[in-house]
């Protein structure tokens, strides 16, 4: 056997098999335990499931049931101090640097197990191999990287090991709560990295996964990438996945103007583009109007302002509260936009099961919005009588 293993590769070609090989690592980390065993948001045939747990077992030695587990916590709990790896309560640092360290602490509480491990594969093979020998794997993998690349095998099992580690426990769970844009205000903090999810499989577009946790599909723009999609999309086309859940998207129903039973599903199911809409057509162009006297001055202040109006009540502090009254303040026309918004928003976080009294309050909404003679209010509320959700892909 040559020195550099029975493949014989020259270091490009190792460089190109490693990106390979830990590309594999992150499609079975997105497609397998992110979206169809976390988040249920798509079924996948027994052959493909099982290849990504023997995947798994080799290349990152992670548990399914640990992993879900944690993950569902980080949801269930997210930026509290009951998450397992936020940013906002531990610091960027540790999450990035101790990203793994986090996840193995966390995995190793039984009560987290207990409570969100549930509904993950709990057959022979996993429980008398995968989840019983987790460091065999690695070690199998070791081999194979060496028997297979020679001297490079020991620097490709190396980044083998780390890679998940970094850009899943670290970047993800770090940056993705900390630092990049937002399409729809959650009560969390997270964001979306990079609208093109290519080096993480979609990944990053974190801030589409919280507003809709159990999409298949992370993209929401029509120029946001999500690679993880295509793959799923190719497993459907091979028969051996089958999406269960998509995020639910209104549209627009030329003509229609009466608010019925469908508008009011459209708003309620479809609430973060709703949302997203309301500060995009009503929020920033009356800012716009009220506030700004110059280019300059309106930049600047238009800046300041429009993450105060948009973002969720809870996650103001005491300072940024006093900003937002004494911005209110200043306008009577912004000051009743933003009372409208937290009406809207008042009206699909309601728990009510009486369907009528929904269909009546968002009546009552639009013929206010539409009574106050703010441009901007009166024609997203005539759009929003026309919204019906649109149908699944």
């Amino acid at each position: 056997m040559s020195l550099y293993g029975i493949l014989d590769l020259s270091l490009w070609q190792v460089v190109l098999a490693g990106l390979a090989l830990t590309h594999v690592t992150i499609v079975t980390v997105t497609v397998f335990l992110h979206r169809s065993q976390a988040h249920r948001a798509l079924d996948l045939h027994p052959a493909a499931s099982h290849f990504f747990r023997f995947w798994l077992w080799l290349t990152t030695g992670m548990v399914t049931r640990e992993w879900v587990a944690v993950h569902r916590r980080h949801h269930a709990k997210c930026e509290t101090p009951d998450d397992p790896h936020s940013p906002k309560i531990l610091g960027l640092g540790k999450v990035l640097t101790e990203g793994a360290e986090l996840y193995v602490k966390a995995a190793g509480n039984p009560q987290t197990l207990l409570r969100y491990g549930h509904g993950t594969p709990d057959d022979w093979i996993e429980r008398r191999l995968y989840s019983r020998y987790t460091w065999q794997g690695l070690g199998l993998m070791l081999i194979l990287d060496l028997l297979l690349f020679g001297v490079y095998g020991i620097t490709l099992w190396a980044i083998q090991m780390m890679w998940i580690p970094f850009f899943a426990a670290g970047v993800i769970n770090g940056v993705g709560h900390y630092w990049g844009y937002r399409n729809f205000e959650t009560p969390d903090a997270s964001a979306n990295i990079l609208p093109f999810g290519l080096l993480i499989g979609g990944e990053e577009l974190h801030n589409n996964h919280h507003a809709f946790p159990s999409s298949a599909k992370l993209s929401s723009k029509w120029w946001e990438l999500d690679l993880g999609w295509f793959y799923v999309r190719l497993l459907c086309v091979l028969g051996l996945a089958k999406v269960k859940k998509v995020a639910p998207k209104p549209r627009v129903v030329a003509g229609k103007g009466n608010i019925d039973m469908d508008t009011v599903r459209a708003v309620v199911t479809g609430h973060m583009h709703i949302a997203a809409r309301y500060a995009q057509e009503v929020l920033a162009p009356v800012t716009r109007a009220e506030l700004c006297r110059s280019k300059r001055h309106c930049r600047r202040l238009f800046r300041r302002t429009q993450r105060l109006l948009v973002m969720e009540g809870a996650r103001l502090d005491e300072r940024a509260r006093q900003r937002l009254e004494q911005v209110l303040a200043q306008s009577q026309t912004l000051e009743t936009v933003y009372q409208f918004r937290e009406r809207l928003r008042d009206l699909w976080e309601r728990t009510t099961p009486n369907q009528e009294a929904l269909l009546n309050s968002l009546q009552d909404w639009c013929q206010q919005a539409e009574a106050t003679g703010i441009q901007a209010l009166e024609t997203f509320s005539r759009k929003l009588r026309s919204y019906t959700l649109a149908p699944v892909p």
